[in-house]
């Protein structure tokens, strides 16, 4: 979000999900215990308005649940909480997420009525197998149907995936990634798996039944699915799950968990790309970068663990890694 733009984060825990997907806590990777209330709607949009100036658009959120599949009466309590400040011009619009099979026509309605103008849905995964077996209870053709009706409607999209579920492997993420690019959504979340305390997901690795998707994993995979959505010119607003003094502190307990997780995918991309030039080249020879300064950083990597891998790799004497304006990205 740009300086004058601001998200104010409501979050409803778990509340209306009939599911127990096997990765899900919501309460540890929220960080929130109950869910919200008309009053937090109102706490909560007062706090922003002292925090951010008169000129800032905010943007109520209500995260974390399947807001849809809650009693509509609860629902509309918690949009009728924003509707004052909607009408005053304190919010300028309201987005929430949901699951795919918790979107129909009537619902669409009475979310457009109430100003809704942005709705996220967990797709997670194209991969039957994989649904299955994370116990998310709707199907690929389910993402498929919720989002061709929530554009249709008017509504922006957002589309959230994870890599890494119990079944999935490089080929079925990336699978996931060209079927959700196809559906054309207006940004796309990307989490890959973290094991959390209190999930299903926990105790069947400590039995030895899943395999964790590491960091290392994660950046791997991730750098063959952005440029995916790059291509189709769908932003990737977020790639790996917000940190949390109760993620950070113990409750992620293993999986692909790192403050910095995205500059690490977007340092791998810039890695293949300088691979993909340096090809060819001598060992024992000195051999130049150029790359435009705002990706100089991505270039190096972090502690120049790009430097150093290349420089190895290549059997290299020297390399050096010029700024340049000029170029775009990356060239010789």
């Amino acid at each position: 979000m740009s300086a004058r733009e601001s998200i104010i984060p409501v979050f409803v825990p778990h509340l209306g999900c009939p599911n127990d997907c096997v990765f899900c806590n919501q309460r540890r990777i929220s960080g929130s215990v109950t869910p919200a209330t008309p009053q937090d709607v109102v706490e909560a949009i007062e706090r922003a308005k002292t925090l951010t100036g008169p000129e800032t658009r905010r943007q109520l959120a209500f995260y974390g649940g399947s807001f849809t599949a809650i009693p509509v009466s609860e629902q509309e309590a918690l949009l009728d909480a924003a509707g004052p400040y909607l009408e005053s011009g304190d919010i300028v619009s309201l987005r929430l997420s949901t699951r795919p099979d918790a979107i129909d026509a009537a619902t669409l309605k009475r979310l457009k009525a109430y100003g809704v103008e942005t709705i996220e849905l967990g797709a997670q995964s194209m991969s039957e197998r994989v649904l299955a077996l994370s116990g998310r209870g709707h199907t690929a053709q389910d993402v498929e149907d919720a989002s061709a009706q929530v554009k249709a409607a008017g509504f922006k999209l957002i589309l959230q995936m994870m890599t890494g579920l119990p079944g999935a492997d490089d080929e079925s993420d990336v699978e996931s990634a060209r079927r959700i690019a196809v559906l054309k959504p207006d940004g796309v979340r990307v989490y890959p798996t973290v094991i959390v305390r209190d999930t299903a997901l926990f105790d069947i690795w400590k039995a030895g039944r899943y395999k964790e998707h590491t960091v290392e994993d994660a950046v791997r995979v991730c750098a063959k699915i952005l440029p995916i959505f790059e291509e189709a010119h769908i932003p990737v607003i977020r790639l790996g799950l917000n940190p949390t003094e109760d993620l950070s502190g113990g409750d992620a307990v293993g999986g692909a968990y790192h403050p910095a997780l995205g500059e690490l995918v977007k340092s791998r991309i810039m890695r293949e790309k300088a691979e993909a030039l340096l090809e060819g080249a001598l060992p024992g020879s000195e051999a130049v970068l150029r790359v435009n300064p705002r990706l100089m950083s991505q270039l190096v990597g972090q502690h120049g663990a790009n430097r150093a891998y290349l420089t190895e790799r290549f059997a290299l004497k020297r390399l050096r890694i010029v700024p340049d304006k000029s170029i775009d990205s990356l060239s010789t």
